[in-house]
């Protein structure tokens, strides 16, 4: 891997300013655009090691804060260490910010988002990449269906409610998507029942999307945070893997 340079900045949105991690290769030249949506838990230096470790293979990665309505990160004290109770206690107090954050206003953001690659000189001209974790999954798959044009791929680990009732659900959108996609799902993951995935896939399928589904064995939901309980490095390693050949097939000349 290149060396890299990372450094925070804000970036103004139609609502605002986002403040935003941003990670690339510490060369001067351009190079493809990632756009990286955070997990619930936020901006943090965990986070940033993800973003840079990305940009070490030759992306300029852009990580906005997208609960940046409720404040600069972190909105809430982080431990070092996040075990399973403190998870779901920190969870009940962002849940009210992260349920505030609609389908509308999160696309609002989005455009600003990749506004900001396509103008930086740092970022190669053409179509860009975007992935996320947890709720950041689920953006990165909306983000490819609002922007056809501007998201070559799309990545989504351990990402929860894909395919649900509600008529705002993700997997309402693949007839929108040209994107190749590609789920890292963990199979102890509640908020993704088996039915979910059975659903989405089929979405996928009758729209014709280009996509790869992988259920990670023996994973929990939040397998790619190192710092917190639900780690598991093996599922983690793979997850790097995937993201890595779904990036350069659609964005690597």
């Amino acid at each position: 891997m290149t060396a890299v340079h990372g450094e925070h900045l804000n970036l103004t949105t139609p609502d605002g300013v986002a403040d935003a991690y941003l990670a690339h290769p510490d060369d001067g030249r351009p190079h493809p655009g990632v756009l990286l949506y955070m997990d619930a838990f936020g901006l943090r230096p965990s986070l940033e090691e993800m973003a840079k470790r990305l940009a070490g293979h030759g992306y300029t990665v852009l990580m906005p804060n997208v609960l940046y309505r409720a404040g600069r990160a972190p909105l809430v004290d982080l431990p070092d260490f996040i075990d399973g109770p403190q998870a779901a206690e920190i969870f009940e107090r962002l849940f009210p910010l992260i349920r505030a954050l609609t389908p509308e206003l999160a696309m609002r953001d989005a455009g600003a988002y990749l506004d900001w690659l396509a103008a930086s000189p740092l970022v190669a001209e053409g179509p860009v990449g975007t992935t996320g974790y947890c709720m950041g999954g689920v953006l990165a798959i909306r983000t490819a269906a609002a922007h056809p044009d501007r998201i070559a791929a799309a990545a989504a680990f351990h990402a929860g409610r894909l395919a649900t009732d509600a008529e705002d659900s993700p997997h309402r959108l693949a007839d929108r998507i040209t994107a190749e996609l590609y789920f890292g799902h963990a199979d102890q993951d509640a908020s993704l029942p088996a039915e979910q995935i059975e659903a989405l896939e089929t979405a996928l399928d009758n729209a014709g999307v280009r996509h790869r589904t992988e259920v990670y064995e023996g994973a929990h939901h939040g397998y790619t945070q190192a710092g917190t309980s639900a780690y598991n490095a093996e599922a983690s390693e793979r997850h790097w893997q995937a993201l890595l050949d779904l990036l350069g097939r659609n964005l690597q000349p």
